[in-house]
């Protein structure tokens, strides 16, 4: 079915071919990555987009208390979600290599192994936030208006993360057989309908923040009923024909598959638990700064959100084509997707952050109450840092691509975790408070200590943005030099592929 074409599309294209004609890469890997790439680029604008009209949603039929509420209970849907997304990586993965091997069998195994783990680690959770919501969210305030709303969403959005879960494995399967762009019909189709079920049951209904949670619920069936209609019939009314057809009938719980998908997904999970887990020290630290900086961060964060867009786009094409080609045993062509897509990747993040930077003192004003707002000047220079540390990003997301999909997925944690814990929220606390070391003195006559490092200002904020994604981005990229990762990809290459050597 012919389409038109998007500006997105149109925008990562001209990138792309721009590169292929200076030499820097491939033409044909340049438009095949593209067609991967930009649907996933638009579902990401398309979720960060929703979850805005969520909270805008409950602001103005709850207030600030209910906006709180949502707030204290979102951490732990993020702790659900990097479960769910955990499996979603071996998915795609296993996936991808058995699609180019042709190894259909497999293939279906790997699904329907995939669509098991992911209900039997996700059910326990829901369970979990049904029964204890108030337990939680007061864990993180003592707010009793804000326990209260925090714990009538948790409570009921916590039934849908097995179906959030069961979402990303629906997403991965397609974008590992070559199709995102179904995928972002399907996904972006549950983010409009998220949208219209919370207008009806916050505002028709009068729910509040019951009704937010309920429609999220909803929209995630719904997009998980699509995915399993249309993998198990091969296709969909309106959405057309699936790369793949899976049959629902055939072995769920193979041992060695489920083993692999643990081994792969573990540090994908913990990976992304690690945004989640440090949203806690962060706003500590900021609350250090005051209130001004707070919300200058969060104004920058979500601004970064939109940015990184890209990199979910290149990542999962990455991992896509370079599991594809090692399933059929050639090396050679998953090396040259990696570096191609690598340095496609870094082209696009540097034309988007300086286009953000360019316009930063415009786009900034659209967060705030009032154009004079204290808050403004110190997130404008928060999403100046964000436009140079996002380019690092790009290097980040997209060589931790070729190393997900061969399955050496703990150096992409580490990287994630050492960057973050290790050195930007340190870098961030010293800008709020400085270091002393008091003076110790030792046998011999020795000292150890006695120095002082003040406070760095708001320049520990500004390099915490640069280590949170320099540091993955070194990391992921030495590895991928050391092409360790290709003989690690043996162990969980399809049988078939195996059998050609």
């Amino acid at each position: 079915m012919s389409r038109l074409p998007n500006p997105v599309e149109l925008t990562i294209l001209w990138i792309g071919l721009g590169l292929a004609r200076l030499g820097l890469i491939d033409r044909a890997r340049a438009i095949k990555t593209t067609e991967l790439a930009w649907p996933r680029v638009l579902t990401g604008i398309a979720r960060m987009s929703k979850n805005a009209v969520d909270v805008a949603m409950v602001g103005v039929a709850v207030g600030t208390t209910g906006v709180a509420g949502v707030g204290f209970a979102s951490p732990f849907w993020g702790f659900a979600f990097a479960v769910g997304g955990g499996v979603a990586g071996g998915t795609i993965a296993m996936v991808s290599q058995r699609y180019g091997a042709e190894a259909w069998g497999e293939l279906g195994r790997a699904v329907r192994s995939s669509t098991l783990l992911v209900v039997l680690l996700t059910v326990p959770l829901s369970v979990t936030f049904w029964l204890l919501p108030e337990v939680l969210v007061s864990v993180l305030t003592s707010n009793e208006a804000a326990i209260d709303q925090g714990a009538t969403y948790l409570q009921i959005v916590g039934l849908g993360i097995p179906f959030a879960g069961l979402n990303l494995v629906g997403s991965r399967i397609l974008v590992g057989t070559d199709d995102a762009y179904t995928a972002m019909q399907l996904r972006g189709g549950g983010a409009i309908v998220n949208i219209a079920l919370n207008a009806i049951f916050i505002f028709g209904l009068g729910w509040g923040v019951a009704g937010a949670a309920l429609g999220t619920v909803l929209s995630n069936i719904v997009v998980v009923g699509a995915f399993a209609l249309g993998l198990t019939l091969g296709r969909l009314p309106v959405v057309g024909a699936f790369p793949v057809q899976i049959s629902p009938w055939g072995t769920w719980a193979d041992p060695e598959m489920v083993r692999d998908l643990v081994k792969i997904g573990t540090p994908v999970g913990l990976r992304n638990l690690v945004w989640v887990v440090a949203e806690f020290p962060m706003l500590g630290i900021l609350d250090i700064f005051g209130e001004n900086t707070v919300a200058g961060w969060v104004i920058a964060r979500r601004i970064w959100g939109v940015m990184n867009a890209p990199g979910w786009g290149f990542g999962l094409a990455a991992s896509s084509l370079v599991g594809q080609a090692l399933g059929q045993n050639d090396e050679r062509e998953a090396e040259a997707y990696g570096r191609d897509i690598i340095r496609y990747s870094v082209a696009t993040y540097i034309v988007s952050a300086l286009l953000v930077a360019l316009f930063a003192e415009q786009i900034v004003v659209l967060f705030a109450e009032d154009p004079t707002s204290p808050e403004i000047p110190i997130a404008r220079n928060l999403v100046y840092a964000a436009s140079f540390a996002v380019v690092f990003q790009g290097v980040a997301s997209a060589s931790a691509g070729p190393l997900d999909a061969s399955g050496d997925t703990r150096i992409t944690f580490l990287s994630q975790f050492l960057g973050m814990f290790c050195v930007s929220i340190p870098l961030a606390y010293l800008g709020a408070a400085g270091l002393t070391i008091p003076a110790i003195s030792l046998p011999l006559g020795f000292t150890f200590g006695g120095l002082t490092i003040p406070a760095l200002g708001l320049w520990g904020l500004y390099l915490a943005y640069v280590a949170e994604t320099a540091v993955p981005a070194a990391i992921n990229y030495w590895r991928f030099q050391t092409d360790k990762w290709k003989s690690i990809s043996e162990e969980y290459r399809p049988d078939a592929a195996v059998a050609d050597d």
